[in-house]
């Protein structure tokens, strides 16, 4: 298993970002397993590459779709286009290209921020406070994660509601760098909904995605509703909504310990068979 601190290094190197002479951005990328860049990486970027083409602007939401699998040993351009530049509201492509294809596509919303006319947030679930000695790594969230409940997702025999409750933190991220809070928060929301989804379901869980059954990420949007501080505990509370046609789709808020909603998601994913017969091994370019 990784530890806390080589994760939380990966996580951090992979969100440094170096321009060549053409203009195009890159990063290093780390794989979780399989070879291939999970989408929570790509996100993180997107935010970060975003950032930095308007400086003096938030990111306030990010879509995208994931068209393609990223190969992690193959050099990857990020490109940023940007789309309006006002005083108080940005916006901007992110395109993440490899070997000529375009793999993933991020449509990024920047604003600055605006006094209050109204508040109002949905009230945060009732769940046990993160205890840190039940903290562990994990690749698809964070350095010190906690599954609350202790639920066991990967076992099929296991089943149980299509909800899922994790505490995440980050303790090593850097106090001066909004972008990179927010882009260690969206890295937590990619890998968990797809899972939720299978709860319910006899025979079905997460050891057997990329294995038995084919599972991806189709397309996220993911919305910040207040500043984000990733060293403190937050709650990201999963709720799988409907599948159906091979698909999935689910939502996530994001909570403080004191209750504040920071942020909000939604999610599409792709839960299947694979083809009678086929090996799933290295069809990464191929899922979709």
């Amino acid at each position: 298993m990784t530890s806390a601190q080589a994760l939380s290094d990966e996580l951090l190197a992979a969100l440094t970002l170096t321009e060549s002479s053409d203009g195009a951005l890159h990063a290093p990328y780390f794989s979780e397993g399989r070879g291939v860049v999970f989408g929570g990486q790509l996100l993180g970027q997107a935010i970060v590459a975003a950032a930095r083409r308007m400086p003096g602007k938030r990111v306030k939401s990010v879509q995208t779709i994931f068209s393609r699998g990223v190969k992690v040993a193959e050099p990857v351009d990020i490109l940023v286009e940007p789309m309006h530049e006002g005083r108080n509201i940005g916006s901007a492509t992110v395109s993440f290209v490899q070997d000529g294809c375009t793999c993933a596509r991020a449509l990024v919303l920047l604003d600055v921020a605006e006094p209050d006319l109204v508040r109002y947030q949905i009230p945060m679930p009732e769940v046990d406070g993160p205890d840190p000695a039940a903290a562990r790594p994990h690749p698809l969230t964070a350095p010190q994660t906690i599954m609350v409940g202790d639920v066991d997702i990967h076992d099929p025999a296991l089943t149980g509601p299509a909800t899922l409750q994790l505490w995440v933190r980050f303790p090593d991220a850097p106090a001066d760098s909004p972008a990179v809070h927010r882009a260690l928060l969206a890295h937590t929301t990619d890998g968990w909904l797809i899972a939720t989804a299978m709860r319910p379901h006899p025979d079905l869980g997460q050891s057997m995605a990329h294995v038995e059954v084919s599972t991806a990420v189709l397309s996220q949007s993911l919305a910040f509703h207040g500043d984000v501080d990733a060293r403190r505990w937050l709650l990201i509370d999963h709720a799988a909504l409907a599948t159906a046609g091979g698909r999935t789709y689910g939502r996530g808020h994001i909570f403080t310990e004191g209750g504040e909603l920071v942020a909000s998601f939604v999610q599409e994913g792709l839960l299947r068979n694979f083809p009678r017969g086929q090996d799933p091994r290295g069809k990464h370019r191929t899922i979709f």
